[in-house]
């Protein structure tokens, strides 16, 4: 099958999968877990346990506040010891749920067999509640409340289903091994989310230094109607949702707009692994695979991770923090976020922690724009992105958003061709927080 990509912009840093040999391992449950109540875009859950109580594995901990938000289950059987504020990975304080663990005792409901099921005996409105009992959300990092994506807005229609594969960050590899090692159980999650979209087309796209998993999909694929594979070029930001539809099916998301404009939803393979356990055995969202890596570390590994496991119990397991450590990265170098200390738990969102040294981490000395322009070439969403830190820089707020700064996907690519070493991607993050904020007071007084 042709190789395709989508065609603006891109850039291409080294791949660095060190752990892409790597099975999933389970990582040993630990003593203590803290699950945040706010893993998802949208209403913070409400606890419905207390200090005192005693919990299963999977069983409901946190009910979802509103129409988009979602339910937390705790990851552990034990004890209740409080609910407080934590601090997590966006450097704020947010309530959590703190448990003791005591066994491992999971809730009788979940089936704990190693059978696929294939078999689909249920309604699509049956299908969408299991995933919104089981607290399923978008697991490629956004968070986005599964069973809402799956309900598209009026007039709108979705005709074709893309899986989300490709992984393009470096480092990370979670994905990679899921697929290498669940391929089954996705194709199975893929037909479920077929079935409630009522589309007859569903596209599996892989970046193409993942052959070992095309050949994976392409071998069962086969026995599932309407699915396909489809290899894609390795170019970063592949694995952007804007930029894997160009690639998949030749549409463009218009400027301000929705994927489903274009027909499509996007799905990441981890959530639809997750839409399988959860619709087929009955298994809420409480573990998912997390990669630790990094160009020092011994042991670069793929971990299944109970959700509040402290990040510094993964950097355990893989034989300690090398000494060279400069920066601690919650997700891949180019969109991740560097954090303050290990003792923040695993959430959904969390697909890898890098450990990186000095000389990756280090930023070079600013130097002045030469308007060589690389930034724009390098922009896979078409963004003048040396023109736009000017903007921001002078705060004129309204011709950075006709300069559409809003469509910024935050991908580090202008930040990663820039020769001189500019922060573009700051002062646009910067910029997209403030404009938005101008735009939503806008809308309230409309």
């Amino acid at each position: 099958m042709k190789i395709k990509s989508f065609s603006m912009g891109g850039v291409h840093p080294p791949d660095s999968k060190l752990s892409a040999e790597q099975p999933i391992e389970n990582l040993p449950i630990p003593p203590l877990v803290s699950i945040p109540l706010s893993q998802h875009l949208g209403a913070i859950a409400e606890p419905i346990v207390q200090k005192g109580d005693t919990v299963k594995t999977g069983q409901l901990i946190g009910q979802a506040a509103g129409y988009i938000s979602a339910n937390i289950h705790s990851s552990v059987s034990g004890k209740v010891e409080k609910i407080d504020d934590i601090l997590d990975s966006t450097g704020y304080r947010r309530k959590a749920v703190i448990i003791k663990t005591e066994d491992d005792i999971w809730d009788s409901s979940i089936d704990r067999s190693t059978n696929i099921i294939t078999n689909i005996n249920l309604s699509s409105e049956e299908i969408v509640q299991r995933i919104k009992d089981a607290g399923i959300v978008g697991l490629g990092g956004a968070g986005f409340p599964t069973h809402v994506k799956l309900v598209p807005p009026p007039g709108k229609k979705c005709e074709v289903l893309i899986i989300n594969g490709v992984e393009c960050e470096p480092f990370l590899t979670s994905d990679h091994r899921l697929m290498l090692e669940k391929t089954e159980e996705i194709l199975v999650g893929t037909t479920l989310m077929m079935n409630v979209l009522n589309v007859n087309r569903a596209i599996i796209g892989i970046e193409n230094n993942k052959k070992d998993a095309i050949q994976a999909f392409e071998t069962l694929v086969r026995a599932y109607k309407g699915i396909s594979v489809q290899p894609l070029k390795v170019k970063y930001p592949q694995g952007g949702e804007k930029q894997l539809i160009e690639a998949c099916i030749n549409r463009r998301v218009p400027s301000g707009k929705l994927p489903i404009e274009t027909g499509a939803i996007v799905d990441n393979v981890g959530t639809i692994f997750a839409v399988y356990e959860a619709v087929m055995k009955n298994k809420p969202l409480f573990e998912r695979v997390v990669t630790i890596s990094g160009t020092s570390v011994k042991n670069p590994s793929n971990f299944l991770v109970r959700i509040g496991t402290p990040i510094s119990a993964l950097i355990e397991a893989i034989g300690g923090m090398p000494e060279d450590t400069a920066k601690i990265v919650n997700g891949g170098p180019m969109m991740g976020k560097a954090l303050s200390t290990t003792e923040l738990p695993i959430t959904k969102g969390c697909s890898g922690i890098l450990l990186l040294p000095q000389k990756i981490t280090q930023r070079p000395e600013v130097q002045n724009c030469i308007r060589c322009s690389k930034c724009i070439m390098a922009c896979p969403m078409g963004l003048s992105s040396y023109h736009l830190i000017e903007l921001v820089k002078r705060e004129i707020w309204d011709q950075a958003e006709k300069e559409r700064i809003m469509d910024c996907i935050e991908c580090a690519s202008c930040s990663y061709a820039c020769p001189a070493a500019r922060p573009l991607l700051d002062y646009c993050r910067y910029g997209k927080n403030r404009v938005g904020e101008i735009i939503k007071l806008r809308t309230m007084k409309n």
